[in-house]
Parts: C-alpha cells; sequence; structure tokens
C-alpha cells in the first residue's frame, strides 16, 4: 500500500515585537481569515470614502441653499422697497386725486355762483318799484324821512331834471301854497312816487300821461332849490331811502 501524503493548510504569522523588551508575539492567520480582514478593511476604506463624498455633497447642497436663501432674501427686500415706493407713489396719487377733487368742487361752484350771478343780471330790471333817484344828478340829500316830515328833501341843481323813479301813469300835476311845481305818479302796483319841488319847473308831462322809468317830468328853470320826494306805498307813506338802499 502506498503511504497517502497529508496537505498542510496554508497560514500566515503575524509577529508583533516590542520596541522597549524582548516580547515578541506571534499570531497565525488563516487564508480565509486574511481575506476577511482584507473585506472588512476594503469596506471600511469605501464607507469612509462615501461618507467623505456625502458630506462634499451636503456640503455643496448647503452652500447652494443658503445662496438661494440669500438671493431670495435680496428679492423681499426689494420687493419690500418696491411695495413700499408704490405705496407712497399711491399715497401721492390720492393726495393729488383729492385736490383735483377740490379743485373740480371749487370749480363746479363757481360755474353755479356765475351760472347765478348771470341770471341774476340777465334778469329783466322790474321797473314797477320806484328805485330810481327822482333827479338826474342824484341830487345832495338834505334831509332824511320821518314821521314828522314823511319824505326826502334833496338838493337840486338848475337845469337838473326831475325824472320818474319807475314806470307809471302821470296821476297829478299841479300846485299849492308850498310847491309851484307837484306831480305824482301812479305806478300801478300799490306804489305812487310824488315829486314836490320848491321853485318853478318846465312840466313835460300831463296828468294820465304814461312814463317810463327815467323819463323827464320836469326841468328846473331857476337857480338852487330844494325838492321834497315821497314814495305811497299802500296809502302809507313809506322810506324811499329803503327801496333806494335795496337795489343798490
Amino acid at each position: 500500500m502506498k503511504q497517502q501524503k497529508h496537505k498542510r493548510k496554508e497560514t500566515f504569522s503575524l509577529i508583533f515585537a516590542s520596541n522597549i523588551g524582548n516580547d515578541t508575539r506571534q499570531f497565525y492567520l488563516s487564508v480565509a481569515t486574511l481575506r476577511l480582514i482584507i473585506v472588512l478593511m476594503a469596506l471600511i476604506c469605501i464607507t469612509f470614502v462615501w461618507t467623505i463624498f456625502r458630506s462634499g455633497a451636503h456640503y455643496q447642497s448647503e452652500t447652494a441653499l443658503r445662496k438661494k436663501l440669500a438671493a431670495s432674501e435680496q428679492t423681499v427686500k426689494l420687493l419690500e422697497k418696491e411695495k413700499s415706493d408704490l405705496s407712497a407713489k399711491n399715497t401721492a396719487l390720492e393726495e393729488e386725486n383729492e385736490l383735483f377733487r377740490n379743485a373740480e368742487t371749487l370749480r363746479a361752484e363757481l360755474v353755479e355762483e356765475t351760472a347765478i350771478e348771470s341770471s341774476e343780471e340777465a334778469a329783466p330790471e322790474d321797473t314797477s318799484v320806484p328805485t330810481q333817484y327822482p333827479c338826474t344828478a342824484g341830487g345832495i340829500l338834505k334831509e332824511h324821512y320821518t314821521n314828522e316830515h314823511p319824505y326826502v328833501s334833496f338838493s337840486a341843481q338848475p337845469e337838473d331834471s326831475i325824472i320818474a323813479a319807475a314806470d307809471g301813469t302821470v296821476a297829478l300835476v299841479g300846485a299849492d301854497d308850498t310847491y309851484p311845481v307837484i306831480i305824482e305818479v301812479d305806478h300801478g302796483n300799490g306804489y305812487r312816487s310824488r315829486y314836490m319841488c320848491q321853485q318853478g319847473a318846465e312840466v313835460s308831462v300831463e296828468t294820465g300821461q304814461q312814463v317810463q322809468v327815467r323819463d323827464t317830468l320836469a326841468t328846473l328853470s331857476g337857480g338852487e332849490t330844494q325838492l321834497d320826494y315821497q314814495v305811497i306805498y299802500q296809502e302809507k307813506a313809506i322810506d324811499p331811502l329803503q327801496i333806494l338802499s335795496a337795489k343798490g
């Protein structure tokens, strides 16, 4: 019989020697164990490299996010500034609109007042109320109306004319012991005006004649004289200056 040869398993020896003594240690590792150690070390290296790679990628991603966040914050600031500018512009526009509305209101009021004034100016003058002065030069007022003196007295100058204070009909042309000339005009609306001159005058009208406002009733022919002027309303004497003043 042939003698069988036994195969010896291959092993590796690890020797650890101390640098301060003579102690040494020797370990025997099989091929399988060595391979396992190599695989584990390879896995550890791969894991370490992968961790470093992931850390770098995370850092880059975080940096990019920070940049985007900074850009977003800058955009927000710009938008807030634009919003503030728009708000200021809107406030200015509202103020301008308010001024424009006020100006339009004032313009409308002015147009309305102008229209009212124009209508008042365009309104025909009421010539049936004795509102005019009784003589052409206006006369100088010498004495006011009172209960004891129920008329007003004017100082009339030569060549002045006694004129009708309103439209009407001559109701009287006469005289008495005090007044050489008395003329009365009936205006047909409750008003009568009476002109009493203390000096002779050239009378231009006669009883029953129709006269218009400012028509000449008589012309003074002498020197300075006094004209007493009386207004009667509803058969009662009134102050003529109240009517003259009311008409400005």
